[in-house]
């Protein structure tokens, strides 16, 4: 039985998540993060070592949680990760929902609802009748292959069929990392949030570098006064860790929602698809500047490593 535990964290209290993975290390030794604010957890074996069900094991969870660090969270249970997943997503909050039947769990819910099915392959089967998850699972295997494609037709149609084969991976590598910036007043200057946007890709693109690795994606987050938030993904062009094509995406998604008078609150950024930065492709590129940046960002990497990360900062956020 696997549990997804989702901690509902404010984007500054993300930090807190290796704390909280370590909680459910105490039932479990198979626990994988999933950034910013989840944890899968593999607890077949607790439930005999403590002779609880998945319910009673997630309230535990749940006490522990709020008297430890004051963090409520929403549990999903099921037999495998994917169903554990779109349990959490349905359960209310403070709750726990467990899956005991995959297949009435499933039948009726819209096909893109389906874990791993994106906006464009829902709209595709739709048009072909397969609406929903149960109409899915009682299409032929073939018929799927043939609309989408031969393994992206296996998965959805295992997947409609309740099957992931995807495991619990303790001590995984991390697939995104984030950072956010909190304004100290609802902030509406343009020119604050885009000081913001570039500290916020230095950071990661500080961390990917450190870790070797880069993203094939950014998300951008703001939340305004009214507590509201909006969201836009931008893929790369190619995968990268470079602090400055990591703001020019920034930029042009934060540009693209057109907020002149938002009263913003605070911006996050999440560098996500993360992978080893020596499996990356790069497209050379034969323009010198790209490439003297490319020179300096890794000495001014190395000079932070030995001073410090305030040792050299970019002269717009020098002041």
């Amino acid at each position: 039985m696997i549990l997804y535990v989702r901690f509902r964290l404010e984007p500054s209290r993300e930090a807190l998540l290796p704390q909280l993975v370590a909680l459910l290390g105490e039932f479990t030794p198979v626990v994988e993060a999933a950034p910013p604010d989840a944890a899968l957890a593999d607890v077949g074996g607790a439930v005999r070592y403590f002779g609880r069900g998945p319910a009673g094991l997630a309230a535990v969870i749940r006490v522990r949680a709020l008297a430890l660090h004051g963090v409520d969270c929403v549990i999903g249970a099921g037999p495998n990760p994917m169903l554990a997943r779109m349990a959490a997503r349905d359960a209310a909050p403070g709750t726990t929902l467990v899956v005991d039947d995959p297949e009435a769990f499933l039948r009726d819910k819209p096909v893109a609802a389906l874990y791993g099915v994106g906006p464009a392959t829902a709209r595709t089967l739709c048009s072909y009748g397969l609406d929903s998850i149960g109409r899915v699972a009682a299409a032929p295997l073939a018929v799927l292959q043939r609309i989408v494609g031969a393994r992206a037709g296996r998965d959805v149609w295992e997947r409609a069929q309740g099957v992931d084969r995807t495991a619990v991976v303790p001590n995984a590598a991390s697939r995104s990392v984030a950072a956010d910036r909190a304004f100290g007043r609802d902030e509406l200057d343009q020119d604050r949030h885009r000081r913001a946007l570039l500290s916020l890709a230095g950071e990661l693109g500080a961390r990917m570098r450190g870790e070797q690795q880069v993203c094939r994606s950014l998300t951008l987050t703001v939340r305004y006064a009214d507590r509201s938030a909006t969201t836009r993904t931008r893929t790369l062009r190619e995968p990268t860790a470079h602090t400055a094509t990591l703001a020019e995406a920034a930029y042009a998604m934060h540009e693209a929602l057109g907020l002149q008078r938002a009263r913003v609150r605070s911006i996050g950024l999440r560098a996500e698809g993360l992978m080893p930065a020596d499996k990356a492709a790069h497209q050379l590129s034969l323009d010198p500047a790209d490439d003297k940046a490319r020179r300096l960002e890794a000495a001014a990497d190395k000079a932070r490593a030995r001073f410090g990360p305030g040792a050299i900062v970019p002269g717009s956020l020098a002041a």
